[in-house]
């Protein structure tokens, strides 16, 4: 039986003729640069996470470098932030000429240790920069405890986390930005390339689209130096049709991840939970032994694709070594490094594949 990571030739199919309709009409009407799709787009996800604007972009990346734009961060100021987890998070950061902060994360959900953030906060800090890794929320009342204490704005990475809900609220919806991305991996992804950043302040939603658009209200009169990261009307198009279907894609994603979790209660892994009062969005289904990399060679053997997240955290990465950070220094994260294994997850997983992915994964264990 071969079992891919993730396999979109599904959900396609399964949505065809509603995505080759509203593609149709990008095209009828060529509006491929922004435009009522982007529009369009742009107020139904906002709709969906409960603010009151979304301001489409080309990249997740993209997002949060505007996004750290809109809060004046620079050369000399300090952002803490996560090093477990793809390196875009601190790309931002560094895009502005300031230095990325890393705080270790949880032992049990691999989100940054909310506990930790305040001891790392120094007159030179300007922003928290929090990530819902692999779709779960992280601790958001802390979180925003510390960052009202210190008077400080949250920004919340939720990349990963489409329709994740913390006490009640979708996830995106917290922090004075949140920022997320359209990759086709996403639980809500493009046909390519796609970010947006929500918020509620009218203020910071208008400058983020002035700057998405090289820095303009008016055509051809540039308030300020801006950047070319328009969303294109076709991805919008395609994100209209998905989103209608990502409550019901979740839901999918949730059984996968029940039923791994029912399987897999007698196998010695360490499987992903989810705290009181978070419901994950369920991107990954990652689970952590020290035999990992034996592990994946022996799933790979039997035709089952299995993905890690992530290999190195980001302060032993080599592009990081000016910051001046060791192994050793996140042990947590540096643990889960080589601990990590992410399984096939994605709706359309029938029964009998998520049994025969737990079947092998059993014999590996307990023979």
């Amino acid at each position: 039986m071969k079992i891919t990571c993730l396999n979109l030739s599904l959900q396609i199919a399964s949505i065809r003729q509603e995505l080759e309709k509203a593609m149709g009409k990008t095209i009828e009407h060529c509006t491929f640069c922004l435009g009522p799709d982007v529009i369009d787009f742009e107020q139904q996800f906002a709709r969906f996470c409960n603010v009151q604007h979304a301001v489409a972009v080309n990249s997740g990346t993209s997002a949060l470098h505007l996004a750290l734009r809109l809060l004046c961060i620079g050369p000399g100021d300090e952002v803490i932030t996560t090093p477990y987890t793809f390196a875009s998070t601190s790309w931002a950061i560094s895009y502005m000429g300031a230095r990325p902060v890393y705080v270790d994360i949880e032992d049990s959900t691999f989100n940054i240790d909310a506990a930790q953030v305040e001891k790392a906060i120094t007159p030179k800090t300007k922003a928290i920069l929090p990530v819902h890794l692999y779709g779960l929320p992280c601790s958001l009342s802390h979180l925003l405890k510390v960052a009202s204490a210190h008077s400080l704005p949250l920004v919340e990475d939720a990349a990963q986390a489409h329709g994740g809900i913390y006490r009640g609220r979708k996830v995106g919806s917290f922090g004075t930005l949140s920022c997320f991305s359209f990759h086709p991996a996403k639980n809500l992804g493009a046909f390519g390339e796609g970010g947006a950043i929500l918020t509620n302040d009218a203020t910071l939603a208008a400058r983020a689209r002035s700057l998405r658009e090289h820095g303009t209200k008016q055509r051809y009169y540039h308030n300020e130096i801006g950047y070319n990261y328009r969303m294109e009307g076709l991805q919008a198009a395609v994100l209209c049709v998905k989103l209608k279907h990502l409550t019901a894609w979740i839901k999918g994603r949730r059984r996968v991840a029940e039923l791994y979790s029912q399987m897999l209660a007698d196998v010695p892994l360490r499987l992903p939970i989810e705290p009181q009062g978070c419901r994950s969005a369920w991107h990954l289904y990652t689970i952590r032994h020290p035999k990992r990399d034996q592990l994946k060679k022996f799933l790979l053997q039997q035709g089952i694709e299995c993905s890690i997240h992530y290999p190195r955290p980001l302060h032993l990465q080599q592009c990081y070594t000016p910051l001046g950070y060791r192994v050793g220094d996140f042990p947590v994260a540096e643990r889960a490094s080589v601990e990590c294994l992410s399984l096939p997850i994605y709706p359309e997983l029938t029964g009998e594949q998520i049994e025969f992915v737990c079947s092998q994964i059993r014999h590996f264990f307990l023979g």
